[in-house]
């Protein structure tokens, strides 16, 4: 009797090994997806102020320019 409840035991607990890495590599690639939506959210915004910036820096050094 003890290794029939053995052997089911193992079973279950292969079973529920089993969804578990599963439902882990469903988390994975949600949370991977997610992050690098907000990676490129973040790069779109970092472009456009560094851009804004680096016009307004520009600008600045040739009115400095023209003034010498």
């Amino acid at each position: 009797q003890g290794s029939v409840f053995s052997a089911i035991g193992r079973g279950i607990n292969s079973i529920i090994s089993a969804i578990a890495h599963v439902i882990m590599a469903i988390v994975s690639a949600i949370t991977t997806v997610i992050v690098t939506i907000f990676n490129v959210i973040g790069d779109i915004l970092c472009c456009r102020c560094g851009s804004r910036r680096r016009s307004s820096h520009r600008s600045s050094r040739s009115r400095r320019r023209g003034a010498l």
